[in-house]
């Protein structure tokens, strides 16, 4: 049974129990649900989105989900021939799309007030900077431009600041602002392949870039790392076999595995992108969370970039809040032409209000503080996670401890894999991601990814963590 008719039928299930609850009823929890029904987490989420979209509960934020207030609901006729409509789409080209995406809105998925959150890749509102943003967007809408259409490669004023945060000697005309990292990921691939090509991915990788490929209908081909990030090697061998056009790098503290591409590294990846005439997408979603002991972090690909091999992505969300979805695409040569003419047909334009407040933000005098305090936060949290870890799983289990980003990947004990610990932590009150999410083939790679940020508080984290300990003995 595909995940998709499980939640379908799981949500069947919970929508009859809850028809008999008053208005106002606080349901079973996430946690409770896991247990009663012995599903996965990704299922329990997707069944309640479900509901959620059909208006019988609604969250609140801190305080649960409810049952929301009975409404007429129009009668629904057969439905049964969209799924043959939908296959008969992907005769041909339409096939080789995929828009399956569960690991990507795993972690987008909610966590009810009983689940510390291991799992999500933002900041927890703790560790935003709030004040400066509420300041940001009350400054931006009272500017007389703020209603008007803006320029479809957006603002110059904050394409001028994305072009001197980048560096390399890029300028305005370089830069073309997208809604946030994932948008600038799906247009760039969209701009630089074709249906049906492979791209290269290293392994493992972002979920979010396996997805947009898959959307795109490319092939994924991971790509092994070594301790400095891609293997060079590797890389050559299968740019050769499999005349791919595009690699997809994170350069720093890489999710999930948290390692940076040395300078060296760096030089060999653009050389060898170079003679076999294809395009490295860098993927810069870390840049600004460096830890407060971190040593100097190499400088972005681009920067050393004078013939366009590199299509640079620098995205605002990570260091600020969902909500901020600005980011910038950077390349040089032709190809921005390209990735402009894509981000058009897509969003047609990135709305004035969310790119000046944006502007104010990174303009702001508190904006290095800022990112001053959330580097300090980022450390300790690292610190604390990394002793919890240690202590449950083992020194063993951590090959690196990154001094950037905001992750941690913990490889698990022989006897235990993540398919089993990812639905037991949930039903202890932790959610973790499962390794199964960043293999762009779908295999287990006997890893846990705990992300540190999404937690209200350093105490928080320490003890989800701990609490997984008892789960990993071997019976």
């Amino acid at each position: 049974m595909s995940n998709s008719s499980s939640s379908r039928l799981l949500a069947e299930s919970i929508a009859q129990e809850i028809a008999l609850l008053p208005e106002g009823t606080r349901i079973a929890t996430h946690r409770e649900l896991v247990r009663r029904f012995a599903a996965s987490g990704t299922t329990v989420s997707a069944a309640l989105a479900l509901l959620a979209q059909r208006g019988l509960i609604a969250p609140r934020p801190g305080a649960g989900t409810y049952r929301t207030a009975a409404r007429p609901v129009a009668h629904i006729g057969d439905t049964s021939w969209q799924e043959a409509a939908l296959d008969a789409a992907g005769t041909e080209i339409g096939a080789l799309r995929d828009f399956q995406a569960p690991a990507l809105l795993q972690t987008l998925s909610t966590s009810g007030p009983d689940i510390v959150d291991l799992n999500g890749g933002y900041l927890h509102p703790g560790l935003q900077p709030l004040g400066t943003l509420a300041t940001a967007m009350s400054r931006a809408a009272r500017r007389t431009q703020a209603w008007d259409r803006p320029p479809a490669g957006g603002l110059a004023e904050l394409r001028d600041w994305f072009a001197a945060d980048i560096g390399g000697g890029l300028g305005r005309h370089d830069i073309l602002v997208c809604a946030a990292g994932q948008s600038a990921l799906a247009i760039a691939l969209r701009a630089l392949a074709q249906p049906g090509d492979p791209v290269l991915l290293e392994s493992p990788t972002y979920p979010g870039a396996i997805a947009a490929a898959h959307a795109a209908g490319l092939r994924p081909v991971p790509v092994p790392m070594d301790v400095d990030g891609l293997h060079a090697d590797h890389l050559d061998r299968a740019l050769a076999r499999t005349r791919a056009r595009v690699i997809i790098v994170q350069p720093l503290f890489q999710n999930p595995t948290g390692a940076s591409v040395s300078v060296a590294r760096q030089e060999e990846i653009r050389a060898i992108a170079r003679r076999h005439g294809a395009f490295v997408i860098e993927d810069d979603f870390a840049r600004h969370m460096a830890h407060v002991d971190a040593s100097t972090v190499p400088p972005p690909m681009v920067a050393g970039d004078p013939d366009g091999t590199v299509v640079h992505i620098r995205s605002l969300t990570k260091v600020t809040s969902p909500n901020l979805r600005v980011a910038a695409i950077a390349a040089r040569g032709p190809v921005l032409a390209r990735l402009r003419s894509a981000h058009v047909i897509d969003t047609l334009i990135v709305p004035a209000p969310l790119q000046l407040t944006a502007l104010e933000v990174v303009t702001a005098p508190g904006w290095r503080r800022a990112l001053k305090a959330l580097s300090v936060a980022l450390a300790h949290r690292r610190d604390v996670a990394t002793e919890a870890v240690v202590a449950a799983f083992g020194d063993h289990s951590l090959a690196r401890r990154p001094r950037g980003g905001y992750h941690l990947w913990v490889s698990l004990p022989a006897h235990l894999d993540e398919h089993q610990l990812v639905p037991a932590a949930l039903a202890t009150g932790v959610a973790i991601t499962p390794g199964t999410n960043f293999s762009a083939t779908g295999n287990s790679l006997r890893h846990v990814r705990l992300s540190y940020v999404a937690a209200p508080s350093a105490a928080d984290v320490d003890d989800a963590i701990r609490r997984l300990a008892p789960l990993l003995i071997e019976h």
